[in-house]
C-alpha cells in the first residue's frame, strides 16, 4: 500500500474521530483524559498526523459509542475521495468537502440548527434554497422528507 494511500486513511479516521466527538459536544482534553493522553495527541490523530492503533481505536470507538467500523464507513465506497480502480489516492487528495465540513464547529452549527427544524416544507425549502445558491450543487432535492416536488 502506498503511503499516501496510508496517510489518506490515517486523515479519513481522524476526521470521523474529530465529527463524533463535536456532535458529543466532547473537547479534546475530555477524550484525551478519558484515554490518559494529551489534548494534543488527539489534534494529531484528529489531523492524521498519528496513526491510531487498532487497540486504541477500539477504546475510543467505546467512549464514543459508536461501532468500530463508523471510523471506515464510506472509505471504500465513496468516489468523492478519488477513488482509483487500483485503490490509489492523489498525492494532493483531501478529504472531501462535506467531511471537512461536517467536521467543523461551523458544520455542526448548521447539522443541529437544520436538524431542529421540525417542518419538513421549511426543511426542503431550504435545502432547495442553498442547492439553487451553490456553484455545483450535488444534492438532488426531489422527495426530501417525502415531499415530492411539484
Amino acid at each position: 500500500m502506498p503511503k499516501n494511500q496510508k496517510d489518506f486513511i490515517d486523515t479519513f479516521i481522524g476526521a470521523r474521530l474529530r465529527m463524533r466527538r463535536l456532535m458529543l459536544n466532547m473537547s479534546q482534553e475530555a477524550l484525551g483524559e478519558r484515554l490518559s493522553l494529551t489534548f494534543q495527541q488527539i489534534q494529531k490523530y484528529e489531523k492524521g498526523i498519528n496513526r491510531i492503533s487498532a487497540s486504541r481505536l477500539y477504546e475510543i470507538s467505546k467512549i464514543l459509542d459508536v461501532p468500530l467500523d463508523y471510523f471506515f464507513e464510506a472509505l471504500e465506497s465513496e468516489h468523492a475521495y478519488g477513488n482509483k480502480s487500483e485503490g490509489m489516492y492523489e498525492d494532493e487528495q483531501v478529504l472531501p468537502p462535506y467531511l471537512n465540513l461536517v467536521s467543523s464547529i461551523e458544520g455542526k452549527r448548521l447539522n443541529m440548527a437544520f436538524a431542529s427544524i421540525r417542518d419538513p416544507v421549511v426543511r426542503k425549502s431550504l435545502l432547495d434554497l442553498i442547492c439553487s445558491m451553490a456553484e455545483d450543487p450535488v444534492a438532488d432535492t426531489s422527495g426530501v422528507d417525502g415531499i415530492p416536488d411539484e
